[in-house]
């Protein structure tokens, strides 16, 4: 079976910082795409950022120059690494693996971990 487990969220004051991590399982993640997603409160969930299988990475405008992408495939983990925070940041944050195959496309998500960006 297929697990995307999310790690690191919590409560930080606007201008701290944050890594997340995932760790999956199930896949041969080295051949997969990552992505971060977030859902903010009255929010539509958006791509924070993504990494490819080759480590090209893209993120969304709003966190461009404070929060960077990275994997680590001997490990089998994406990490999120935020700084800079501000309360917009606040949102659960979604682990996403992604592949299109010779059989079809591929797509997992993990359970989501809470990021709260507070004074």
């Amino acid at each position: 079976q297929v697990q995307l487990v999310e790690s690191g969220g919590g409560l930080v004051q606007p201008g701290g910082s944050l890594r997340l991590s995932c760790a999956a399982s199930g896949i041969i993640f080295s051949i997969y795409a990552m992505a971060w997603y977030r859902q903010g409160p009255g929010k539509q969930r958006e791509l924070v950022a993504r990494i490819t299988s080759s480590s090209s990475t893209n993120y969304a405008d709003s966190v461009k120059g404070r929060f960077t992408i990275s994997r680590d495939n001997a490990k089998n983990t994406v990490y999120l690494q935020m700084n800079s925070l501000k309360p917009e940041d606040t949102a659960v944050y979604y682990c996403n693996a992604g592949m299109v195959g010779g059989t079809g496309n591929y797509n997992y998500w993990g359970q989501g971990t809470q990021v709260t960006v507070s004074s």
